[in-house]
């Protein structure tokens, strides 16, 4: 059997990205109903030499859409970079999530071979086919700052467990 990358890498993300809002709500609430100030959450770090909360979600969307874009030889959307609350984040991921929605299936066509270059600022220019990228590159980032985002807010006391990040079993 053939892989899909419309079936199979657009729900996948879009999953990651859904779990993430729902974190992150709760997050909120949490925060509201502490009497916190949200600003403190969404600053949070795990090491001095790691991002913040917000950079975060900032990265997980951005290797999301960009992922789409590029596998799908479209342009993703360009997001600014300029979220400072959790309602801003959560609009910033229903804009990715809508994103991956809208390219349509056959965009996807020839994918797993198509040449990819990531250029980085600490690696420089990263080349992959499709399908090295989406499993070798693009899930574990996607996963890596989620959890770190999920990591932040649980440390800060935010009553959340494995099925708040996972999301309902058995539904794709």
């Amino acid at each position: 059997m053939s892989l899909s990358f419309s079936q199979d890498a657009v729900p996948a993300l879009s999953r990651a990205l859904g779990q993430l809002r729902h974190v992150l709500r709760k997050g909120h609430a949490h925060a509201e109903a502490q009497g916190w100030d949200p600003a403190v959450l969404l600053a949070m770090r795990l090491a001095p030499d790691m991002f913040p909360l917000i950079r975060q979600v900032q990265i997980a969307t951005d290797m999301a859409k960009n992922a789409v874009g590029r596998l799908s030889a479209g342009e993703a959307p360009k997001f600014e970079d300029d979220e400072t609350t959790f309602e801003a984040l959560d609009a910033r991921l229903q804009r990715a999530i809508d994103y991956l929605a809208s390219v349509p299936a056959d965009a996807f066509d020839g994918a797993e071979a198509r040449p990819i270059v990531v250029s980085t600022r600490s690696r420089g220019d990263l080349h992959f086919s499709g399908r090295e990228y989406l499993f070798g590159w693009v899930l574990p980032n996607v996963h890596f700052h989620c959890t770190t985002a999920y990591a932040l807010l649980r440390h800060a006391g935010v009553p959340l467990g494995k099925a708040d990040y996972l999301g309902p079993a058995g539904q794709g």
